[in-house]
């Protein structure tokens, strides 16, 4: 989509075909939601009927049967972002041929034709030799070549501003291709008629230039939307595309999670991520739900506990009982995000609004400048062409070209800055938030487990870090990196690890192709016990922590209910220590040895160096700050008691964010900062969604900016680039105002030089374009 004007036109296009209930259409997106009766008309007859005009239509759906047999759902994803960039490219390859035309087609205007024209206005001098040679060229074969040329560049390059003026004729709402239509033919169809006439002034090089200057603008605005559409067709990231089941003889067997049904049993490695929502019959396990619920700290789960689907086993093995609804809250996140960002959200830019006034007043200053030259006694044909050149010289085109010029150098500068903008309707949306809501889990704070204080002997603590490098949940890899060397991970004497059946060799090439969501091979396995040097021998690997001999010491390190469970004592000091930790909202570590627990280790979620200081700027700048986590209100009254923000939520599940964006968007406009899974749908339910750093597939897919290096600050200065940019666009809007109102009298009284109009049309442009390029903010 070129325009905001696309939306309503496939709208009535998908509304008019017999079967559909309801169509909504997104600019800002690129999609078309479409609700219809299958019995009356196929998804394949809306493709066709959606792809008129050099649209090109494309299902999100996941593969039918023959889909999956080729390759499964991921395929037919990666399939229709294929034909989308296959799309673009030959529209940008169509541009590319125009450009070489036109400025082979230009050499003669600036070798012969400039000169002449200038010439025509004296007859002294070198000018009147160029006019001289001019006239014995034999015009009647080299203008007719330019005319079909011209043509063809007309078709190329300009095709998209066609089609765009079409739409708005079309609906009856001009729009800034409509302009720059009027100009572009407007110029072509006075060149033709000078071209019949005999004359010499065919400005077909206007023609060329407009064309030229307008698409160029406009396909650097494009990069930004397919770059923003390319992200959305990725959103099932986090998908799982296939399930290990458990059989009746306990073999396993891999399935596409589609054909999961309630009560299949799903075995789940450690490391792998749950395909669906079920129950939990054997464990017990550890599993991280932070990129679907944003609790940042690991979760034991129990046989008989509910698992979320998406979350990620990290310690032990799972079997999970698929629950009623063989679905996963991936999925349901995944629906959310689309249907959201499919909707149309009504974007308006100020262009658009500027381009349905003024095309009428063109229209009529045309017919004016038409009527002053009948009325000075000219014939029909002086009648068209002053209308003509009324159209060219009027037809605020650079209106067209304001907008995308103005909008791709705020995001290149926006990019110097950190600021990675998706949608290119950002700034004008930015600067209208009243509210920011930040997620506090990855986005406050740092979203990796760390090692907050720890209170034990440090002999005690190096040979912990030991016992859990041997571990592959997020606390165990705390240690590591607080208290542990840089050894190798090698092999442990005693411990149980799962290896390659040497029965089942030749399987494995095969099997390996079958993959998880994940991407591991899964071959069968079976326990086998290695024998080495290591100072680790025993270990033993439990939901709630670990235990094992190291250096001939027996060591257990995890949550204190292990310890109670195994009789081993912690005495009041460090159950008051314990239970601080808990209050504080940190996740308590106990060490010991030898039947005797030792010391604490509090590890935690650490907070952003600047996060502070963004809070306090956006507050200066009048918008409200607003926290959600899904954390506990303990673990948040750090930020909470922030004088800067307005309003805190704690434990927040992921459903309650969107319903908290929605209620704080009935008082004004929200802008949604996150960078989880579960943050996905409440960053698509926002005015405006920001990702902080990599984030996730799905919350990057959400958002319309992302800050790649995690610099909180960024969110602030974004701000300021908007309102920047937004007083740079009116400046370029207003620059093309000024051409007009200076023209405009000059082509009503029928003064109008066609030399003038095209020098007039291209310092206008030139003088937008510098403008544009100018830097926004100082830093």
């Amino acid at each position: 989509m070129y325009s905001a004007t696309c939306e309503t036109f496939l709208e009535s296009v998908a509304e008019g075909c017999d079967g559909v209930e309801r169509a909504e259409a997104s600019y800002v997106a690129e999609a078309v939601r479409v609700d219809h009766d299958p019995a009356r008309i196929s998804a394949a007859d809306l493709e066709g009927a959606l792809s008129r005009l050099g649209y090109t239509a494309y299902r999100r759906e996941k593969a039918d049967a023959e889909d999956e047999a080729a390759g499964g759902t991921r395929r037919a994803r990666e399939m229709s972002g294929i034909r989308k960039r296959r799309s673009d490219d030959m529209l940008e390859i169509r541009y590319i041929a125009g450009i070489v035309f036109g400025t082979f087609l230009l050499v003669p205007y600036a070798a012969v034709f400039y000169p002449v024209y200038l010439a025509s206005y004296s007859s002294r001098g070198v000018l009147a030799h160029y006019q001289n040679a001019f006239a014995t060229l034999d015009g009647a074969l080299f203008l007719p070549v330019l005319f079909v040329l011209t043509g063809i560049v007309l078709y190329l390059t300009g095709y998209p501003l066609l089609r765009g003026a079409y739409v708005g004729l079309t609906l009856r709402r001009p729009n800034t291709h409509l302009l720059a239509t009027l100009t572009i033919v407007g110029a072509y169809a006075y060149g033709t008629i000078s071209l019949a006439l005999g004359r010499i002034d065919v400005y077909y090089d206007l023609t060329i230039v407009v064309a030229a200057l307008v698409m160029a603008a406009v396909f650097a605005e494009s990069t930004i939307k397919r770059r923003a559409v390319d992200r959305l067709s990725d959103l099932t990231f986090s998908q799982v595309d296939s399930a290990l089941t458990l059989e009746a003889g306990g073999e396993t067997r891999s399935v596409s999670t589609a054909d999961l049904e309630s009560g299949d049993r799903v075995l789940v490695r450690e490391g792998a991520r749950v395909p669906v929502d079920g129950v939990l019959l054997e464990g017990p396990c550890t599993v991280d739900e932070a990129i679907v619920t944003g609790e940042s700290l690991p979760i034991s789960k129990e046989p008989g506990q509910e698992i979320v689907g998406g979350s990620i086993v990290t310690n032990g093995s799972a079997v999970v009982d698929v629950g009623p609804e063989p679905t996963s809250r991936i999925d349901r996140l995944t629906e959310t995000v689309w249907n959201v960002q499919s909707a149309n959200h009504g974007v308006t830019r100020h262009a658009e609004v500027i381009a349905k006034r003024l095309a009428p007043l063109v229209l009529g200053v045309a017919i004016a400048a038409g009527g002053v030259r009948y009325w000075q006694g000219a014939d029909a044909t002086g009648v068209v062409t002053a209308l003509l050149l009324a159209i060219v010289a009027t037809s605020p085109w650079t209106l067209g070209f304001a907008t995308p010029v103005s909008v791709a150098a705020s995001v290149g500068q926006a990019v110097e800055r950190g600021i990675v903008v998706f949608d290119e309707t950002v700034f004008e949306r930015l600067r209208e938030v009243d509210v920011v809501v930040f997620d506090k889990t990855g986005t406050l704070t740092t979203g990796e487990m760390t090692v907050l204080e720890a209170d034990a002997p440090e002999d005690l603590l190096e040979a912990a870090a030991t016992l859990e490098r041997r571990a592959s949940h997020p606390v165990a890899r705390a240690f590591a990196s607080a208290f542990g060397s840089d050894e190798s991970d090698a092999p442990i004497r005693g411990e149980e690890r799962a290896v390659d059946d040497p029965t089942r060799a030749d399987r494995r090439s095969g099997e390996a192709e079958n993959q998880s969501g994940t991407g591991e091979p899964e071959p069968q396995s079976e326990s086998v016990t290695i024998q080495d040097q290591s100072p680790v021998c025993d270990f033993r690997s439990h939901a709630t922590g670990v235990e094992g001999t190291v250096d001939g010491e027996r060591l257990l390190v995890g949550h204190p209910d292990l310890f109670r469970d195994r009789d081993w004592h912690l005495g009041s000091a460090l159950e008051d220590r314990v239970g601080r930790a808990v209050a504080d909202g940190r996740l308590p570590v106990v060490v010991g040895r030898d039947g005797r627990a030792e010391g604490v280790v509090v590890v935690g979620d650490e907070p952003r160096s600047n996060w502070a200081e963004t809070v306090s700027k956006l507050d200066e700048s009048g918008i409200d700050v607003v926290v959600l986590t899904g954390d506990t209100e303990s673990a948040s009254e750090e930020f909470t008691d922030h004088p800067g923000v307005e309003h805190a939520f704690a434990a927040v599940p992921p459903d309650g964010k969107t319903a908290a964006i929605r209620r704080l968007k009935a008082d004004g406009r929200v802008a949604m900062v996150g960078d989880g899974t579960n943050d996905a749908p409440a960053l698509a339910e926002a005015d405006l969604g920001i990702s902080l750093g990599g984030g996730t597939a799905l919350a990057s897919d959400a958002a319309d900016i992302a800050i790649p290096d995690e610099n909180l600050l960024a969110i602030e200065r974004a701000f300021r680039l908007a309102t920047a940019a937004r007083g740079r666009l009116r400046q370029n809007l207003g620059l093309g105002l000024v051409y007009n109102a200076l023209v405009i009298p000059i082509a009503v009284a029928g003064l109008l030089n066609p030399l003038f109009a095209t020098a007039a049309a291209s310092a206008s442009a030139i003088l937008v374009a510098a403008n544009a390029s100018r830097p926004l903010v100082d830093e």
